[in-house]
Order: C-alpha cells, then structure tokens, then sequence
C-alpha cells in the first residue's frame, strides 16, 4: 500500500531543493547567518560602550606615545618652588611636561596655574603619586613615554633633616633608587638630577669647585651624596645621559608674578632665608632669626651664594639640551659671589621698605660658616652665567609675588603698600 503520509521524523522542509540538477539552498539558513552578524555587531558596540565607560579603559593620550620633535619630561616635585618655575620654563619652551608630586611640600595652586598658561591638550598633566610607592611610580612610567626625568622632589631643609634624619635617607636617597629603578625598567635615558652643594659640607678653600671633596656635615648633604653615588655607579653600564646639578641657595620667582614660594606654615622654623623675611616684613612673624653670628666670617654671620630660581631653571634647561648618552656631568650652579646673612638682611629691608626687627641666636646645627661657588665649569661647558645677580633685585621680585599673594597659592589678596 501507498502511504502518501510524512514519517515522524521527517521534517517538514528539506535543508534544500533540486531541480534540473541546479542547487539552490535554502532561504532560511541565510536568514539565521544574518541574524547572527547583526547580534555580533550589536553586541560588539554594546561591550566597547561599556569599556569605554570603565574607569580601566582610555584611549592612547599623547603622552602615552613618542612624537617626533616633541620632548616630553617628566618633572619630579613639579608642584614645589623650584619645579614649578622648572615645569614653566620647560612649557614656554614647548616641551611636553607631566609633572608628579605627592604635595607634601609642593603646592597645587602652582599646578593649577600652569594648567591655566597652557591649557592645549598633550601640553601638561599633573600625577598626584608618592615617590615611595615603587608600584605607582613604575605605573606611572609604563603608562607614559618620557624621553627625560628632571628628578627635583626631596625634603630639603637642613635644620630638619638634623631633627629627623631618616626622613631624609627615605625621602631622598631611597625615593632617588625608586626613580632610577623605573627608568631603567622603561627605557628613559636622560636624567638631570637636583643636587645641592651640601654635599661639600663646609670645605677648606673657597670658592668650591665641582673638584672640591664632598663631606656632608648634616643628612641632607649625606642623602643628597648617598643618591649622588647611586646615580654615578648605575650610569657607568647604562649609557644614560646624566647631569647632576649642585645648586646653592635659591631666591626670587617668576619676573612675571606667576609664580613664587609658599612653603607650609609649619615650616617656617626650617625654611630658606628668604621666606623668613618676608615674613617678617608681613608681620606673620614678629622678627627674623639669625642663627649664628660667631662665625669666622666678616660679620660673624654665615655666607652664601645666592642663585635667583630663574637663572636656576635656566641651567637645567641648559643640562637638559647638552645631555650625551653614556656621559656624566656635574655641575656648581652658582653666582660666585658669597653673601652675608647680615647684608641679606639689609638687601631685605631695602625691598621690602620694612625695617624688619632682627633676633640673633645660637648657631644652627648642621650649619657651615661660608659656601659659594665657582661657576667656571657650567660657564665653559654649558654657555651658562648667572643673569640676575643683584641681592635686592631679585629679593624685590620675589615680594611683588608675596604682596599679591598673602595666602600663598590660596585666595590672592593684594597687601596694602
């Protein structure tokens, strides 16, 4: 018997049909691949969507990669008096900056400046990091392209690194290893490392000479050498390009009133000279403290060489550019001219106009009698002289900056005259 029923499992369509021996598939598979290619794409576009709104995801920025003709740095302490008008200079010379400072000492109104003078995009970034923290500073370095590291940040006042020492070891020598550590991980071979000429200690002859023995007298100078010493031994095998700059005592700001110093309150016991007077001369302190005045000096006071900051950021930017790959140079940043505190002090009155009271107490520890430099090297070989080397110019500078900035990088309020 015929049976023109369908088996059970017969299905009801046939995967395709014949006829006249040419091959036609199946409309329905078709569909299905279609189908599939539209679900994949949209769900693609749904998992970038999401990835871009990770805090994980970013795209590329320019300072994660190498543009040709475009010098990026990074500016270590970039917050701080001194690396801030570093990082301006570094700006106004259209180099590519990030700075990273963990605002210990540095100041974010300083930053916020800055990212204010150069808003353009893949100008500026600002790292809020530790430099103890080996981890983040080894992300930080993984996650940008820095062809050189102006190394600035460090706790520097000689009076406390007597008081606390080992903030000293940590913050400068062990911080200084972290750095070179992630340089070397990443490739970065330029290096222009802030020194101070502590690290002599108080030498036999004057003026100092970048020859002159270091023997520290205090923990900053023997951190400051000890990070020296590291720097020198690992640079012999890694054909870095190194400039180690020993700077003297620094004073002034931007001649154009954007920057200045505005060092912590609690500070003030510690602080460079400058400040103290100034100071003084607002009425924040009742009088300025001379510390030592039995020195065998002219006046009993101690001596200094007194480098305006703008010349300072002048000679590291002078580094940078002379930096030779597998070549050390060590260099006095200086004016070579000695200053006592007491006709610093004069200097200050005359340009402030306030007749600052003066307290005269016994010696500091950790102090030397008398310390300035001889700034032939750097004259030689980087083209480099100090500029500005009038006491009172540069000191008059710096207080048009205090005046208009009582609160310090807080609200800027204009002292009567």
């Amino acid at each position: 018997m015929l049976s023109f029923g369908r088996s059970r499992n017969q299905s009801r369509f046939s995967r395709s049909v014949s006829f006249g021996g040419m091959y036609y598939p199946d409309p329905k598979p078709k569909n299905n691949f279609v189908g599939k290619i539209i679900l994949a794409a949209l769900l693609t576009a749904i998992c970038i969507i999401m990835l871009k709104q990770s805090p994980n995801f970013s795209t590329p920025t320019p300072f994660a990669t190498q543009q040709l003709g475009v010098t990026h740095v990074l500016v270590t302490g970039g917050a701080g008096y001194i690396g801030s008008h570093a990082a301006l200079r570094l700006l106004k010379d259209s180099y590519r900056v990030t700075i990273v400072d963990n605002l210990s000492r540095g100041n974010l109104g300083a930053v916020k400046v800055l990212q204010e003078l150069f808003p353009d995009y893949g100008r500026l970034q600002f790292i809020y990091a530790d430099l103890g923290d080996a981890k983040s500073v080894n992300k930080i370095f993984s996650e940008n392209a820095f062809d050189a590291v102006m190394h600035f940040a460090a706790v520097a006042y000689v009076g406390e690194s007597t008081l606390d020492p080992l903030k000293y070891y940590h913050n400068i020598t062990s911080n200084t290893l972290t750095v070179l550590e992630s340089m070397a991980a990443h490739g970065v071979k330029t290096l222009i490392y802030s020194s101070t000429c502590a690290t002599y200690g108080e030498p036999e002859t004057m003026p100092i000479t970048e020859e002159t023995p270091q023997a520290p007298i205090n923990p900053y100078g023997k951190a400051k050498k000890m990070a020296e010493d590291i720097i020198l031994d690992f640079s012999k095998d890694s054909k870095m390009a190194v400039m180690i700059l020993r700077y003297f005592n620094v004073i002034g700001s931007d001649p154009e009133g954007r920057l200045g110093e505005a060092p912590r309150p609690e500070l003030r016991e510690h602080g460079r000279i400058s400040g103290a007077c100034f100071d003084a001369a607002r009425g924040i302190v009742s009088g300025l403290k001379v510390k030592g005045t039995d020195y065998k000096t002219h006046d009993g006071t101690c001596i200094r060489d007194y480098i305006d900051v703008t010349d300072l950021v002048d000679a590291h930017v002078k580094a940078l550019e002379k930096a030779t790959p597998g070549k050390v140079g060590i260099y006095n940043v200086g004016t070579g001219k000695g200053r006592s505190v007491k006709e610093f002090v004069e200097a200050c009155k005359k340009a402030t106009g306030v007749d600052i009271k003066v307290d005269y107490l016994p010696r500091r520890p950790g102090d030397y009698a008398e310390v300035f430099s001889n700034p032939t090297k750097i004259k030689n070989e980087l083209n480099w002289t100090a500029q500005h080397t009038d006491l009172q110019e540069s000191l008059e500078v710096a207080w048009r900056w205090q005046k208009s900035h009582v609160n310090g990088y807080g609200n800027s309020l204009v002292m009567s005259s």
